[in-house]
């Protein structure tokens, strides 16, 4: 059974979810619609994010879709522009879009190390500062970011570069949690562990995620619906005093 979303009703806010066009940005845009929240589908594919709107809105959810590239700051204001043109505010940050590429260290290049910091971690800090502004306005906000369990330890399918930029989502985390706390905003991370998702299967064969699901001690990978499941806990006000966390969800790998 998935989460009793009446407990966690997010009537009257609004969501802005980077890289929800599949995968668990899909899935956590489809909750936070479940909740009532009206929910702005961000995505650099414009195919997938429109996908995604169209079946947010069988929720009878206010939804936009918004293509944009969320390492690029001009894009992320010309996107708060129209967020805040047609809602008037953001209250739910989801900031989940990222890159993941399994490359050895030694054959990173300059361009690929950039990319993938930038595409996990630069993408964080740009959409965080253009909306916490908003959330201090209103003195409630809920910043949620997808770290990972590379974050803690080390990534089982990435390289060097997503580890790194994994792990500095949760050092940022924790400081911006700080800063805005007084201000009624909380700031936490998620750090999934192996989660079935297009990324995670365009990355590595079918092959080695069995064999990887059966070295967890649950025996499989994550969904992402459970993923987005804790995603909206963290959005409601049943997680107000929580700020500054980094959650598991890994089916107890890496445990740590």
């Amino acid at each position: 059974m998935g989460l009793d979303y009446s407990k966690n009703d997010l009537s009257g806010k609004v969501a802005l979810v980077t890289g929800a066009g599949q995968g668990m940005g899909s899935a956590i845009a489809h909750a936070l619609a479940k909740t009532g929240a009206s929910v702005v589908v961000n995505d650099i594919n414009e195919s997938t994010a429109d996908s995604t709107a169209a079946d947010l809105r069988t929720f009878n959810s206010e939804v936009i879709s918004h293509v944009a590239n969320v390492v690029k700051s001009e894009e992320v204001d010309v996107m708060l522009e129209r967020v805040i043109s047609k809602f008037g505010q953001v209250d739910i940050l989801v900031n989940n879009a990222g890159v993941l590429r399994p490359t050895a260290l030694v054959e990173i290049s300059e361009e690929e190390w950039d990319y993938v910091v930038e595409g996990n971690l630069k993408s964080t800090f740009l959409c965080s500062k253009a909306v916490l502004p908003l959330m201090q306005e209103n003195g409630w906000g809920r910043v949620i970011n997808i770290s990972s369990s590379a974050g803690k330890s080390v990534s089982t399918i990435g390289g060097a570069h997503y580890t790194a930029g994994k792990a500095a989502v949760l050092g940022l985390s924790r400081h911006m949690a700080k800063e805005v706390a007084e201000y009624g905003i909380t700031v936490n991370a998620v750090c999934p562990g192996l989660i079935e998702t297009e990324m995670v299967r365009s990355t590595i064969s079918r092959e080695r995620t069995d064999q990887y699901a059966e070295m967890f001690p649950a025996k499989r990978l994550g969904l992402p619906n459970e993923v987005a499941d804790l995603v909206t806990f963290l959005a409601s006000d049943q997680a107000s005093y929580i700020t500054g966390a980094s959650i598991d969800i890994n089916g107890g790998d890496l445990m740590i």
